[in-house]
Formats: structure tokens, sequence, C-alpha cells
């Protein structure tokens, strides 16, 4: 979408279709007002009425967007994605979004403003039909031009954070496409293959992949124990980004890379088995977050890891009551061949130690537990440093990409030690995310470590806000990109 941001008034711009965001309580120009009964519309957040004006704009979008001095980044988000998604229904090629009274907010200033209406455009926007086929025009059509009418004062402030807001959607795209994607064009090979084309694509991102043989030579053994029973065999991926200065913070991302999960011998069960091609929504955060921070140049040291196997049923499954000798040396009993993505995360963990980080982030649809907790509307954080969790929990103010705090107390790693093992991957269903983190934590050593659980909001099939799409959300990226944003700002 090519979005551009210039001077003017969207009240009397002409367009196609313009979509006017309206505080309440701010009076309408009498060319619009005229045009539907105030009963109608009364401004209220992501309400939507079409309006029909004599003379310039042909339609008029209206997108109430409520009390102005309660006017948010995230309100301009989804005000901005119910407009383009109502707009679209109109075939239009030309349009144009602006603010009644403008975009002068308290507590806001242009350059956020800009990257807000951005994110929402560019999300709204969003639709998955790769492998559609005969759709009708008015299914297909996409908004190609849009322009933003600001204040002449505040163009380029407004153009800057536009820039922004683009760089960053266009990682939470490729997120939401690579976790949409049918698992058997995103087997273990095949997501490393879209790793080496980020890194050809993108200046300064270097990518490494370990196959099966590499794996299993340099005791990858919980990578290798669950994709062993695949016929498309495990990877690692490694992508780094920027050198490791003493100026410069090292950070670590790692992404659970499930490209299907079936279970293995403890098999899911249908309607828990039918989304498991979501089970890669981390990696696919981490994909995208790497593409982001190099695009913006972002001045962080910044390595991203995907640990990726299928988690299938075959003659050599790994069983429960299998001990796994992982990369650290530790070793896991296996109580439940469905609690694999903590076996994978355990190698990619233990390898983030040695480029001696500031932190170790991972992202994970880990556990159902976590969306009991949380529904679809937060992601749980977990963490072994406050200050790190606290930053983590900030960033996910301002991104919009929300996320809740959960405890990580010494009772829980108590409930993840072995018997047999030195740990154990299932500690029962009492704090079931809680307990999987801390199971994490064991192999992250004493470098800063946060978990970011994002089974409930990697994937929704009711999207609660109008940036949503059903399928593949990219949760996770515009988290982690604004905490990285922050710390080297």
């Amino acid at each position: 979408m090519k979005i551009t941001v210039t001077g003017g008034d969207v009240t009397s711009e002409s367009a196609e279709v313009a979509i006017v965001l309206s505080p309440i309580g701010e009076a309408f120009p009498n060319a619009i007002a005229a045009a539907f009964r105030p009963s109608d519309f009364e401004s209220k957040p992501n309400q939507t009425l079409v309006a029909y004006p004599a003379g310039g704009v042909s339609r008029v979008v209206l997108v109430g967007i409520g009390e102005r001095a309660s006017i948010t980044t995230e309100s301009l988000r989804q005000a901005a994605a119910t407009g383009i998604r109502e707009a679209r229904r109109f075939g239009a090629s030309t349009v144009t979004i602006g603010a009644i009274g403008g975009l002068d907010v308290d507590g806001l200033d242009a350059t956020a403003a800009g990257e807000a209406l951005a994110v929402g455009l560019e999300l709204g926007a969003y639709r998955y039909l790769e492998h559609r086929t005969g759709l009708p025009d008015d299914e297909t059509f996409a908004i190609s031009d849009v322009t933003v009418l600001v204040d002449d004062s505040s163009v380029d402030d407004v153009a800057a954070g536009v820039g922004v807001g683009q760089t960053i959607s266009a990682g939470v795209l490729l997120a939401r496409e690579l976790v949409n994607t049918p698992p058997e064009h995103k087997t273990p090979p095949q997501l490393a293959q879209r790793a080496v084309e980020l890194g050809e694509r993108t200046s300064g991102v270097t990518v490494t992949v370990l196959d099966e043989t590499q794996l299993a030579d340099q005791g990858f053994g919980g990578i290798i124990a669950v994709g062993k029973a695949s016929s498309s065999p495990p990877r690692f991926i490694i992508m780094e980004y920027g050198e490791n200065l003493p100026e410069v913070p090292t950070i670590c991302i790692v992404g659970k890379g499930i490209t299907f999960d079936s279970g293995g011998l403890n098999i899911k069960p249908e309607e828990g088995m039918l989304h498991m091609k979501n089970d890669m929504g981390g990696s696919a955060a981490v994909i995208g977050i790497m593409q982001v921070v190099a695009e913006l140049g972002l001045p962080v040291h910044l390595v991203g890891l995907v640990p990726s196997a299928e988690n299938m049923l075959a003659g050599n499954s790994y069983r429960p009551g299998d001990i796994v000798k992982t990369l650290s040396g530790k070793t896991i009993e296996i109580l439940n061949t469905d609690a694999e993505g903590r076996v994978i995360l355990s190698d990619a963990l233990f390898y983030a130690q040695r480029y001696e980080p500031a932190a170790i982030i991972d992202l994970a649809t880990l556990t159902g537990a976590v969306i009991v907790a949380l529904g679809n509307f937060a992601t749980g954080v977990m963490a072994t440093d406050q200050p790190l969790a606290d930053a983590i929990l900030a960033a996910s103010v301002v991104s919009g990409d929300r996320a809740w705090q959960l405890p990580l107390w010494d009772d829980y790693h108590d409930m993840v030690k072995g018997e047999v093992g030195d740990l154990k991957n299932l500690a029962g269903r009492p704090g079931g995310s809680i307990t999987a983190g801390a199971f994490l934590a064991a192999f992250a050593g004493d470098y800063p470590f946060c978990h970011l659980d994002i089974a409930g909001t990697a994937w929704v099939d009711a999207p609660n806000k109008p940036y949503l799409s059903k399928g593949g959300t990219g949760s996770g990226v515009r988290l982690v990109v604004e905490y990285l944003r922050t710390l080297t700002a």
C-alpha cells in the first residue's frame, strides 16, 4: 500500500472515498452534516456510517474515535483499520483519511499518530487469499493508494511516523503470512529457506541453517528427539543482525518453530489438531522482528534463533518415558510428547548463552493454559529479571500488542524437577503456563530471561480488534520491536 502524507482538510478534498475520523462532540462540516441524521452517528469508538455529501467527496466513511481527550495510538490504529476495511467495499482507487479537527491531541505527538495510522491501515487491509481461486473482483480488490491529510505544520512528522509504521507492519504481515501458510508449504526445511531469503533481501542480516546431521553431531538432542519421526527433517535457524560491540546491546530472540504439531504419540484430538499449522507462531514473529529491526537500522546486535521440527508419529517417535539429553547436557524426562515446544526450545535457549546477551526473549505458542488464564487478549509474560519484564510490559502498552505478567516463583521451578531425568516436560494442569516458563528458564542460565507465551494471541478465530483477521496475527512483532526501539533510544 502506498501511503502519502500531505496538507489539507479531509472533509473538503476531492476523493472517491474519504475516511473521516470523528471525535465525539465535534461539529461536522455542513456538507457532511446534511448527509445523515445526527442520531444515526454518535462518534463512538469504531462506529461507522457511510454518508453521501453533495459535491467534493463522493462517499464519506465516518469512523468514531471517542472523546478527543481519550484518543490514543491504539484508538487511532483501530479507527484506521475500521475505516480501510469499510472503504474497501466500494472498490475505490483513491482514498483519503484524516480527522475532524486534525490529529492534534495532548500527549500524542504527530510522529506517533502517523505510525499508528499506518499500522492500522496496513494491518486492517490484510487478507490471506494465497490459495483461493475463482474469487470475484470485489473480494480480491485491495486499496493501493491512501492519502493522509493533516495540518501543513505536521506533514513531515506524520510522514516520518507513517514510514516507521509501514516498516513495522511489513514485519507483522510477514509473520501472519508464515503462520497462515499451509503446513505442507512450510516444513522445517522450507521455513529455513524463508529465513535464508530474508537474509538475501535484507541488508545486514546473515543466516545460517543447521541440518539434521549437524544437529545430531553437535548434540541438539531436544530438536532431534521431537523431529525425528517426520519425513521432513528438523532445522536450526540462526539469524544475526549487527555486530557484537561493547557499546551495542546483544539481545537473543528465540522462536518456537513447530511447523505442524500432531501431538506425537500423545496424539491430539481432532479439534486440537485443526489449526496446528500455527504452532510456529513464535518463529514467524522472530523472522518478522529480524526484518523490521534491519530495515529500521536499530543500533542493536540482534540474534534470532529458531529451532524447527514437525511433531509427528512413526515407529521412531520419541515416547512418554524417554529421557532426552539436550544440548546443555541436562536431561528431560518425557511425560507427554505433546509438550514438545519446550523440548526444542531447551536447545535454542542454551545455544543463546554463547552470545553472552543482555537479555534472552523467547516467543512460543506454548500452552493452552495461558488461553484459559488470559483468553485471546494478552500474551503471557514470565521473567527471571523484573527490569526486563517491566520493559516488555511498557512496550506492550505503547505497541498495543498487549501482555500480562505471571509470577515465576521458586515453587514453580520445583514443580518441573524430574524424578528420572533432571527436568520433566509436564508438571500437571495447575499453573500450566507458568511451569512451562519455569522449565524454559532452566536453560537460559543466569542471563536475564523473558518468556512470551503467545498461544492465545498468535491466532484468532474471532478477531477482537479491527486490525486483526481470522488466522495468524503476527503477535509479538510489534511488542518486541517496541522493546528494542526503547532499549536503543
